[in-house]
């Protein structure tokens, strides 16, 4: 029995019997509660001692389950089969010309101002150049000048011509009667001299024509280069456009360049149709083919996208900036857009990779290059990565993970490859099924 100390009570002894039979039986009595008190006390051991081994072994595994991590992983999202890139550009006429003058003079007359609509063929302005037309007068006499020796040769020719056929007439004559021996040689032989005299003569003045029909022809080209000159008196727009700059006015001196810098009268811009130069970075040189759409958006125009189309490249990359040089043609009958206006453009270039979408968080900065940790086989595996596109609080995974592993949110610097972690799944992405 235990008291309340919890000490064993020792049950009183029975009082002395005297016989010998009955100290016997008061032995056996005790040896027997002597074994049953000290199995009671053994079990009681033995319970204590098993109680405080198996809680120091759950003490142990508890420990171990806590020192293992826990991370919190998510699959990540798949990336755009496009990419947009939205590069600056600045919107150029398709087609802008200066307009100058190719006569000399003073300006007589102007007929458009800026902002004016103008068709191919019509006058701009007009230009008062007197000494052109005396230049073109006196030509138109030097043509009639040598008209005239041309006539006047070929009158010479035929001249000559009838001289030289009576001449061949005697010479044939005198030949015959000398062969008869009517007439003497000596006379023959003067006849038939005229007649190669004549024929020499011919030739000449055959060559004489033929030099003033040169001379004509020279001075027939002179007279159409002033002709054409005296044409250019009068202004006309080269091509169907817009006037977007007038620097003359009407009395001023024109100079078509002759012993001075030639002057801008009008600056002409087509405007119909549309270009955009833009400067395509060296990564998506490659997807920069024509044919890629475009679309521009313009600070005027909120909410507004004109649709165009990327046409053509340099085909080489500037070695200053790395970028390819390309060109974006966009329609503009409407007139809305202007020349020179700024825009940003927007390219919509094919993804030839799959990539993947991970929070910025889940990115590791280690001294040997970018890393992401996944989760394979409840081991962390710190993947090398190659990234693209940053979009705040999202950035963009082009090389090296895959849609199928389970990245691990928020890791800490601590992480290893190889080592084990307790996984919890994540609900910022899509979560780990």
């Amino acid at each position: 029995m235990l008291d309340s100390e919890g000490m064993i009570e020792t049950p009183p002894l029975p009082p002395p019997v005297r016989s010998s039979g009955a100290s016997a039986t008061a032995r056996t009595v005790r040896i027997v509660l002597a074994l049953a008190l000290a199995a009671a006390l053994g079990l009681l051991i033995y319970r204590g001692i098993r109680s405080r081994v198996a809680t120091a072994s759950e003490v142990k595994r508890e420990t171990l389950d806590l020192a293992v991590p826990t991370v919190s992983v998510a699959r990540p999202k798949l990336g755009a089969m496009s990419s947009e890139v939205v590069l600056p550009g600045s919107i150029q006429a398709f087609i802008d010309a200066p307009v100058y003058a190719r006569a000399s003079g003073y300006l007589k007359a102007w007929h458009t101002d800026i902002g004016a609509r103008v068709k191919a063929g019509q006058v701009l302005a007009e230009i008062d150049a007197p000494e052109l037309d005396q230049q073109v007068t006196q030509a138109l006499g030097a043509v009639d000048q040598a008209r005239a020796a041309v006539e006047q040769a070929s009158a010479n020719l035929e001249q000559g011509k009838a001289n030289a056929e009576l001449a061949r007439v005697t010479a044939t004559r005198w030949s015959n009667l000398a062969g008869k021996g009517v007439v003497s040689r000596q006379d023959n032989d003067t006849y038939q001299a005229q007649y190669q005299a004549q024929t020499a003569n011919v030739q000449a003045l055959e060559k004489a024509v033929a030099a003033a029909r040169s001379s004509l022809a020279a001075v027939q080209a002179n007279l159409a280069r002033l002709e054409d000159l005296q044409a250019f008196k009068v202004v006309k727009a080269p091509f169907d456009g817009v006037i977007t700059a007038r620097n003359t006015d009407v009395g001023m001196l024109i100079n078509a360049g002759n012993g001075g810098v030639a002057q801008e009268l009008f600056h002409i811009a087509s405007i119909s149709k549309l270009r955009v130069f833009v400067n395509v970075p060296q990564t998506y040189a490659r997807a920069a083919t024509p044919g890629t759409p475009a679309e521009l958006t313009l600070a005027e125009f909120p909410g507004r996208r004109f649709k165009g189309q990327l046409v053509r490249n340099a085909e080489a990359m500037d070695a200053g900036t790395r970028t390819l040089l390309s060109e974006v043609d966009l329609d503009n009958s409407t007139g809305e857009l202007r020349p020179g206006s700024y825009a940003e453009v927007h390219l919509k270039f094919p993804t030839t990779v799959p990539t993947a979408i991970v929070p910025v968080g889940s990115i590791l900065f280690r001294s040997e290059g970018l890393r992401i940790g996944v989760v394979r086989n409840g081991k962390v595996q710190l993947m090398p990565v190659v990234l693209g596109k940053d979009y705040g609080t999202e950035v963009e995974v082009v090389s090296g993970l895959s849609p199928d592993d389970d990245v691990i949110m928020n890791p800490a610097d601590s992480l290893t490859t190889g080592l084990a972690v307790r996984v919890v799944p994540a609900n910022k992405l899509t979560p780990k099924e």
